[in-house]
């Protein structure tokens, strides 16, 4: 499966830069990229949507229970700075639509399309590999951090 492929090569660069791996924790895609992660000794979290850490795939290293079931993608989202999406199914799409709403950025790899009003939306973000998805995502992170890191100073100014 090409997704599968490109999720893994997705975790293994992830771990390469010092990231976590956040995701839903379950099979397909999320554990190809976990799969990855820990083979170039990175971080796994597994945002579950069940009531049973067992049910996590066996390459996270830390399972988060939320019995919440799809409810649970935002967790998944809100744990983030940038996304990556690759391939996926209506809960990708879920992701997608929280992350967009919330001002985090979406890398789209093989991954939904969005129009509105038969007009083509580019909120997310269009790469062709693995490698470009995660050189987008580790630098608008970055940006998204120093700015969260000059909100919060600027905040405690104001105090």
């Amino acid at each position: 499966m090409k997704e599968a492929r490109l999720a893994e090569t997705v975790g293994e660069l992830l771990a390469q830069r010092g990231a976590t791996v956040v995701c839903g924790g379950l099979g397909g895609v999320m554990e190809s990229a976990c799969r990855g992660a820990k083979s170039k000794g990175g971080l796994t979290v597994g945002i579950l949507p069940g009531q049973d850490a067992s049910m996590s795939n066996r390459w996270i290293d830390i399972p988060v229970v939320t019995g919440m079931g799809e409810a649970r993608n935002v967790a998944v989202v809100k744990s983030a700075r940038a996304i990556i999406a690759i391939g996926g199914g209506y809960g990708t799409l879920s992701e997608i639509a929280h992350a967009l709403k919330n001002g985090i950025p979406v890398i789209g790899l093989n991954t939904w399309s969005l129009s509105r009003n038969d007009v083509e939306d580019d909120s997310i973000i269009r790469v062709q590999s693995a490698a470009e998805a995660v050189d987008k995502a580790i630098a608008l992170a970055e940006r998204r951090k120093n700015h969260e890191i000059t909100t919060s100073r600027l905040h405690q100014d104001s105090q």
